[in-house]
């Protein structure tokens, strides 16, 4: 189901990961971002927006749940960063590339993936700011931290943040460990990219988790800045979403922050 979050700003959330699919209203159509999961809320969603054309896509990153598509959807143009596009083109590439994303999909949804049209997105020219498409004014904040070319989108004139896999309640950062020399760097200048922009922002859209407001935007920030800060020194770290205050059904997390842990400090 959708719910406004702005006045041509709608949410969808997916079940299994709390995906958040954005659509934004335009003067022709709509804008989906990173529409999200399976077939059947595909399905839900193309039915929501019956009546109004899809006339555009956005994927924030090049992970998998960030870049699924159904024809239940259309054939607009999916957009990404050049440097996503080119991640996803290599991976697409590979043979079995499939069964290569097994790993990273909850088992009892793999069968549910509408793959077909699986990251087919195209690549706007690097430098790109601002989102080509016949709708309201939509800035491309991109940065490296978490994924290859990731990039939030501000829908300048509406004060909304969409900030793809970050600011998220129910997620630590997740840094590129494997795609950047200095995963730390990159993420703590993605932090200060939205530091820059807080003051225009109303509501914060996270790729999972909940909605926020400005002040969450600022709390988030924060948080998620002490998080990487500590992770860097190798300091103690309290944050409430891993650990024994974890969200129920979130409690993997704390793997999460134990594999990052050890991979940038060597800790057990």
């Amino acid at each position: 189901m959708l719910r406004h979050v702005a006045n041509v700003v709608r949410v969808h959330q997916s079940e299994p990961l709390q995906n958040n699919t954005v659509v934004v209203r335009g003067s022709a159509g709509v804008l989906l971002v990173d529409p999200g999961i399976t077939g059947d809320e595909m399905a839900c969603l193309a039915k929501d927006l019956a009546g109004e054309p899809v006339v555009a896509g956005f994927a924030t990153h090049p992970h998998w749940d960030h870049v699924l598509w159904s024809a239940d959807l259309g054939e607009a143009p999916r957009y990404g960063t050049a440097r996503c596009a080119a991640d996803l083109q290599e991976f697409l590439s590979k043979a079995g590339w499939k069964s290569g994303m097994t790993e990273w999909v909850p088992p009892d949804i793999a069968d549910d993936l509408p793959l077909d049209l699986f990251g087919l997105i195209a690549g706007l020219l690097a430098g790109t700011t601002h989102l080509p498409w016949d709708g309201p004014r939509i800035r491309i904040i991109e940065h490296q931290a978490h994924a290859p070319g990731h990039a939030a989108l501000l829908i300048e004139e509406h004060g909304v943040l969409v900030a793809g896999d970050m600011l998220s309640d129910v997620l630590i950062p997740m840094l590129d460990t494997d795609g950047t020399a200095d995963p730390v760097d990159d993420y703590l200048a993605a932090l200060q990219l939205f530091d820059d922009v807080a003051a225009d922002v109303q509501v914060v859209v996270p790729g999972h988790g909940s909605v926020g407001g400005a002040d969450e935007l600022r709390i988030r920030i924060d948080q998620d800045r002490a998080y990487v800060q500590a992770l860097r020194d190798n300091q103690e770290i309290t944050d409430p979403r891993i650990g024994s205050s974890a969200k129920p059904g979130w409690q993997w997390v704390t793997d999460v922050h134990t594999n990052q842990l050890q991979r940038l400090t060597g800790a057990s």
